[in-house]
């Protein structure tokens, strides 16, 4: 399963225009914040705000704005459908037509909204070019910006018209100038330093970005659409906490929608805060929603958590609901490491297996390292030495460590023939490992457990003779060995050399009295 943090794409600003005489200083309080919520992208407050309002013509378009901005098509389209022939109405009609995939039928609807324009009223200039920045003909758009603005000096439009050059090749620069002109003229306009912040972090002057963002918070501090733009930059360089601490401000003054509840769930669990994920998860999953996704969600967070029972239950609903073709490599990883976690091999290495085929890269190295690690973490010792024999065989530049963890899994599931040939190849690659030295005689003296034959006794003793540090679990090995060896040779001299070495590190060592028992018996 994926996480991705959806990136909203920029709207159209919308401007405030009041029939005379149609409403009461109140009615046009409330026609300003509903508005304003709608450039804020807070479409179900602006539809609270909105909905006592509609019975004017203007009210009406704003409030199929929020159901456009919601995705809900019908109630936007019976919206619209009261006012036909009102140029707002007609021009949101076009809009709804570019949302649903009919660019012909937007663009008649649009061109004819701003046909309705005159001399002196230029209003459906600016709402057919909200129509068409809509429906993706950014030029078209900017032109009749540009004639509106001929006429009237509104700074909403003007950063309307900032975010049609945006949509065109090269446009930056122009929009940038649109947007200052918004801020030069008025400095506390939240919504022209939000858009500044988004121009300098394409641009990658992420501290230019950082501080419009903060302008734009200093603004206006219910302006969720800095911290949302702040979360979506972290996201996106991978800084997970401060993409979580952005998200958490944005959903304070946010209307908290479904992708919002998303966004945040992603970023509890990309921050590894699974305990959080999973109450997240389960308060969504109460309040109706049950996708796939949250399914995955909660899997994983189990899996980190332990909870290994709920943590398969979830995995199996995860696979039984989401679609083959949105399952990626990491899922098959994250399901073969719970199938493991609660014993079932055989399952996971299927899904191990999976994992591998659907991964498309090139190099296969990290995810063969990966699945070779979660074998040994299960304690699956023969596969996870089946992994790392499969990751130096087909990249042999691969570090020692993986030659040496690859011989060490095959010495724990008992195959010594491959444990050998695996710490040989190490010994040969890397000469400057000892450890492959020693690893060497102890697989040879794990085949050689009564130290009769003596297959140990080169690789350790050229092991001692290197002067690299040494763990003293390993010399206690290496002595007890040669010293059995040499006992059996009846090489009296060596075998109390490195009897005389067990006792000095541990005197009351067991093994060395049983020598020294047997062989004063022997000496009898």
């Amino acid at each position: 399963m994926t996480t991705h943090i959806k990136r909203t794409l920029l709207v159209p600003a919308v401007a405030l225009v009041l029939s005379a005489g149609a409403f009461t200083a109140q009615a046009q309080n409330s026609m300003q914040d509903g508005v304003k919520m709608l450039q804020y992208e807070r479409y179900e407050s602006a539809r609270r705000m909105l909905t006592p309002l509609a019975t004017d013509a203007r009210a009406n378009y704003y409030l199929g704005l929020a159901e456009l901005g919601d995705e809900n098509y019908e109630a936007a389209r019976a919206a619209f459908a009261k006012y036909p022939d009102d140029a707002a109405n007609m021009a949101g009609m076009a809009q709804l037509a570019f949302a649903q995939g009919d660019k012909a039928t937007g663009t008649r609807l649009a061109e004819q909204a701003a046909g309705k324009a005159g001399k002196k009223d230029v209003e459906p200039l600016r709402f057919a070019a909200d129509a068409f920045l809509k429906g993706g003909d950014a030029q078209r758009a900017v032109d009749l910006y540009n004639k509106y603005l001929e006429k009237n000096n509104d700074p909403v439009v003007r950063v309307a018209l900032g975010d049609a050059y945006m949509k065109l090749p090269g446009g930056a620069g122009q929009a940038m100038s649109a947007y200052e002109k918004v801020v030069g003229a008025d400095p506390k306009n939240s919504l022209a330093y939000s858009r500044i912040g988004s121009v300098w972090y394409a641009a990658k002057r992420y501290d230019l970005a950082l501080e419009n963002y903060n302008k734009a918070k200093e603004a206006d501090a219910q302006n969720p659409l800095p911290y949302r733009d702040l979360s979506n930059a972290y996201f996106y360089s991978g800084s997970y906490q401060n993409a979580r601490k952005n998200i958490e401000e944005y959903l304070k003054y946010s209307d908290k929608s479904p992708e919002d509840d998303q966004q945040y769930l992603n970023l509890l669990y990309l921050t590894k805060d699974y305990p959080a994920t999973i109450a997240k998860a389960n308060e969504l999953m109460t309040s109706g929603k049950k996708s796939p996704g949250l399914y995955g969600m909660l899997a994983y967070s189990q899996l980190e958590t332990k909870d290994a029972a709920n943590a398969l239950t979830n995995a199996r609903m995860y696979l039984t609901t989401q679609k083959s073709n949105k399952l990626y490599p990491a899922d098959y990883m994250n399901v073969g490491r719970i199938m493991a976690m609660n014993a079932l091999t055989d399952s996971a290495n299927y899904y191990y297996q999976l994992a591998v085929t659907k991964d498309t890269s090139a190099n296969k190295s990290v995810l063969y390292r990966q699945l070779a690690e979660n074998m040994k973490d299960a304690k699956d010792y023969p596969r996870s030495a089946e992994w790392y024999g499969r990751l130096v065989k087909e990249y042999p530049e691969s570090p020692a460590i993986d030659y040496f963890w690859g011989g060490a899994m095959a010495y724990y599931a008992k195959d010594y023939p491959t444990a050998e040939k695996t710490f040989m190849q190490m010994e040969t690659k890397y000469p400057d490992q000892p450890s492959a030295t020693y690893w060497r005689g102890r697989v040879a003296a794990a085949m050689d457990e009564e130290g009769k034959s003596g297959m140990a006794v080169s690789y350790y003793e050229k092991w001692l003779g290197n002067t690299a540090e040494k763990k003293e679990a390993d010399l206690m090995q290496a002595y007890q060995y040669l010293t059995l060896y040499y006992y059996n040779k009846n090489d009296k001299s060596k075998m109390q050399s490195y009897l005389d070495k067990i006792t000095t590190m541990e005197p009351e060592n067991a093994f060395a009295k049983q020598i020294k028992a047997a062989s004063a018996k022997k000496g009898k």
